[in-house]
C-alpha cells in the first residue's frame, strides 16, 4: 500500500493522535508521577497518572488492531507499533517506522 493512502486514511491518523497522547502520558508517568512518588512521598500521583496511561495504553492497542485490519497490514507494522510504544519516545516517532 502507498505511503499516501496511510496519509488519508482516518483509522492511521487515530493511531498516531492515540500514540501522542499516549507516549505524553508515559513521559508524565516517567518524568512527574514516578519523581513525585519516590521523592515527595505522594504515590497517588503515580496511581492516578498510572491509570490514565493505562487506558490510554489500551487504547493505543486497539487502535493499532484496527488501523492493522483496515490497512491490511502485515503483522510486522503491527509488532513495530506495539514496540515503539514500549519506548519513553518511540510513539512520537512512529509515522517514520511505519512508512513502506
Amino acid at each position: 500500500m502507498e505511503n499516501s493512502v496511510y496519509k488519508t486514511s482516518s483509522s492511521y491518523k487515530r493511531l498516531l493522535l492515540i500514540g501522542h497522547i499516549e507516549g505524553v502520558s508515559f513521559l508524565i508517568l516517567l518524568f512527574i508521577a514516578m519523581p513525585l512518588k519516590y521523592m515527595a512521598g505522594l504515590p497517588l500521583a503515580v496511581r492516578v497518572v498510572g491509570m490514565v496511561h493505562g487506558v490510554l495504553f489500551i487504547l493505543f492497542l486497539a487502535a493499532i488492531v484496527h488501523t492493522a485490519l483496515a490497512l491490511k497490514w502485515n503483522l510486522k507494522k503491527p509488532l513495530i507499533a506495539f514496540v515503539a510504544s514500549l519506548i519513553p519516545v518511540g510513539t512520537f516517532y512512529l509515522h517514520r517506522f511505519l512508512k513502506d
